[in-house]
């Protein structure tokens, strides 16, 4: 199990999130991206937020900001 205790910024509704669930893994990333300061976005691994993109249920003005921020990183030399 891999319990981590997010910031109250981020998570208010709990102590622990269970990184091992994959329901709760991508709550986190989700209030990540949306509540999240730079360096907990720069915790994220930006492979799998790629990867969950879709499936994060997003606002539609957030998610494309992510999908635009990670399609430039994907274009770089």
């Amino acid at each position: 199990m891999s319990q981590i205790t997010p910031p109250p910024h981020i998570v208010w509704s709990t102590d622990s999130v269970d990184h091992s669930d994959p329901f709760q893994r991508k709550w986190y990333i989700r209030q990540v991206l949306t509540h999240g300061r730079a360096e907990d976005i720069s915790a994220l691994a930006l492979d799998e937020v790629a990867s969950l993109l879709d499936d994060l249920n997003l606002s539609p003005h957030l998610k494309d900001l992510w999908r635009r921020f990670l399609e430039s990183r994907d274009a770089r030399p």
